[in-house]
């Protein structure tokens, strides 16, 4: 029996990287005052269509089925992403908090026809409910660079874009939402027959800055705003959405984060109407996100402003540096017996060692494992406890008759060792 086409499971190895990704990521959200939250695996299908948030062409690739609880026969999906259910976790559950900071961990599932990639991934994401300010954007920024440092993610590029800006856009040129979404993602992916037959409905005076808008590229607040007096004359719609990019620019700028501006690196961001930004380390996407004031209000919770990133596990998984994930520092410990008679003094001396914080195995066929750094023999003589200590990576031996000795030599090699490093 194989598993199913596009999964894959997580060996040993892999979950230590998994758990200490996890780890590092749950860490610095609490720091920085997020909340965790998780939504259901299982979602109406109605949440991602309704409102219009997803395009066809994800849509299609989600995991939908018929759920027969109570026999309503209605359309549920796998969940494709992580912040639309956050979003609708927020409206239904946390409504009545003016801000809310969450934070989760959880797979997300889309079908994957060759079977090449996995059909699921794991995300980290955050999301920041109720405040539509530029510092919260780069506040997100921040956090998701600290996260991936301590990871040891050295030079990672960050790429802005601004949903807003193209939006005002297509806004003026009749398109639903939907043909919008498509639309943006098409132009973003290098259709220029598109962008031509866009820019022929405008006039003529817009025409000449239409695509200047589509190559836009910098590295500076100064860059914006050197833009602002020739781009808002001819597209004026894009005022407001240009002057939210020179504010979130200058801020990222006073906080020394360094940053590319492109505005085609904005693809696949369907629900996102204001800033976009994106981390990539040696040509690897780590993770991104931005803002998105309309999607609270779409899913009928008011007009509250969020924003929030997510950070690819499967990614950082392959990409993380080498020596940054190993086993545990904490000594593991294989205790051994000779007989039956020996095993209850075994599962004492075992539970001692736990309480100490120590890892500790019986023995379970596992005599002579590499992973266990000590050998502790139970045995008894004359009716009294024997015990001897076997250090695998020095090969020496210490005997003693009571725990508290062996737990003193434990103790003493670790303070040697940590006085040495």
């Amino acid at each position: 029996m194989q598993r199913c086409k596009g999964c894959r499971d997580l060996l040993p190895q892999d979950m230590l990287a998994f758990r200490h990704i996890e780890g590092v990521f749950r860490s610095h959200c609490l720091k920085w005052g997020y909340e965790e939250v998780r939504t259901p695996t299982l979602e109406r299908l109605h949440l991602f269509t309704s409102v219009g948030t997803l395009t066809p062409s994800m849509l299609g690739k989600v995991y939908s089925f018929l759920d027969w609880d109570g026999w309503s026969g209605e359309r549920v999906v796998l969940r494709p992403e992580g912040t639309i259910p956050t979003a609708r976790l927020y409206v239904e559950g946390l409504n009545n908090e003016s801000v809310a900071k969450l934070y989760y961990v959880e797979n997300v599932f889309s079908f994957e026809e060759s079977g090449t990639q996995s059909g699921e991934r794991w995300q980290c994401g955050t999301e920041f409910i109720g405040n539509a300010g530029p510092a919260v954007d780069v506040e997100l920024v921040l956090l998701a660079l600290e996260i991936l440092g301590d990871l040891g993610f050295k030079d990672v590029g960050v790429y802005v874009s601004h949903a807003g800006l193209l939006r005002a856009l297509l806004q003026e040129s009749g398109l639903s939402v939907v043909e919008q979404n498509e639309t943006l993602d098409r132009i973003l992916d290098g259709d220029m027959e598109l962008l031509e037959k866009v820019v022929e409905a405008y006039p003529q005076h817009s025409k000449e800055a239409l695509p200047l808008l589509f190559e836009l590229s910098g590295k500076s607040a100064g860059f914006l705003k050197n833009l602002r007096s020739s781009l808002v004359p001819a597209l004026p719609g894009i005022k407001s959405g240009l002057e939210d990019f020179i504010g979130i620019a200058e801020l990222l700028d006073s906080a020394g984060i360094q940053y590319q501006i492109d505005i085609k690196s904005g693809k696949g961001f369907e629900y996102y109407t204001g800033v976009i930004f994106q981390f990539y380390s040696q040509g690897q996407k780590l993770g991104g996100g931005g803002r998105y004031n309309d999607l609270v209000p779409l899913l009928e919770g008011g007009n509250v402003p969020a924003s929030g990133f997510a950070l690819y596990i499967d990614q950082l998984m392959k990409s993380i540096p080498s020596g940054k994930v190993g086993r545990d520092n904490v000594p593991r410990i294989l205790v051994v017996n000779d007989n039956k008679a020996e095993w209850g003094l075994s599962l004492e001396a075992a539970n001692l060692l736990r309480r100490a914080d120590y890892v500790a195995e019986l023995d379970q066929g596992s005599r002579g494992a590499r992973v266990h750094r000590w050998v502790l023999k139970v045995s008894s003589k004359d009716g009294a406890p024997h015990f001897i200590l076997r250090d695998q990576l020095k090969d020496k031996r210490s005997r003693a008759s009571s725990m508290d000795d062996i737990l003193k030599v434990l103790q003493e090699a670790s303070a040697a060792e940590t006085s040495f490093t």
